[in-house]
């Protein structure tokens, strides 16, 4: 199997295109190698892919653009079906199942770096899955960052088996989420309670706050 070593350049700053190959298929990565030295690596996972959301959305963008001028190597999956991502859109299943596998493979290439898991609405639905499944396995990520992610029945109709979260799981949620809604994270979180940080007047994609967000990251992530 071709290693992440060999497909990511950590001597080339700036972005690479890379596909990796998983159980199912190739995985298309926006990878952004800093100019200096790596603190981690931050994997960031993007939103509702039947909605058009790819590792190119605004919000994984902006991240992955902060976090590597931040010393971090910056990776953004395709999922499934989108970009030159193979296979088709699996609710989060296999989703979870590919992130998984990658975060395996970027510990057997950088042992010695910590991961971050981040995730945007979807893309946190995602994460928390593989955090979960991480924890049980007695190997959790040594960050969990998750923006707007949806619990249970949301407006739009979908339904999202949220699993518990660790005590250490940054949230970040807009004040105002019209896609999930802020009582619903509320209410999944409260035994045990995990703290939120609510962002004020924010909407689901933190519209007008986009550099608060990037702020509170950032210092969530400071090495």
């Amino acid at each position: 199997m071709t290693t992440l070593r060999s497909l990511i350049d950590t001597q080339a700053p700036g972005r690479q295109t890379p596909l990796f190959e998983t159980r199912q298929g190739n995985m298309e990565l926006l990878v952004d190698v800093p100019g200096a030295p790596l603190k981690g690596i931050a994997l960031i996972a993007h939103p509702q892919p039947l909605l058009g959301g790819s590792a190119r959305h605004k919000i994984p963008f902006s991240l992955a653009r902060a976090l590597s001028d931040d010393g971090w190597l910056a990776i953004r999956p395709n999922f499934r079906g989108v970009g030159r991502s193979e296979g088709e859109h699996d609710q989060g299943e296999g989703e979870s199942d590919d992130l998984l596998y990658l975060v395996h493979a970027l510990r057997d290439a950088w042992p010695a770096l910590p991961i971050a898991l981040i995730g945007f609405s979807f893309g946190a639905y995602v994460q928390a899955r593989v955090a979960n499944a991480l924890a049980q396995s007695g190997q959790p990520a040594e960050h969990v960052v998750l923006l707007g992610l949806p619990v249970g029945l949301v407006p739009d109709g979908r339904f999202y088996a949220t699993p518990s979260l660790a005590s250490d799981t940054l949230l970040i949620h807009g004040e105002h989420d019209e896609h999930a809604p802020l009582a619903l994270l509320s209410a999944h979180v409260r035994q045990p309670p995990i703290p939120i940080v609510m962002v004020p007047g924010a909407d689901h994609f933190f519209s007008n706050s986009m550099a608060l967000l990037l702020a509170l990251v950032r210092q969530a992530l400071v090495i």
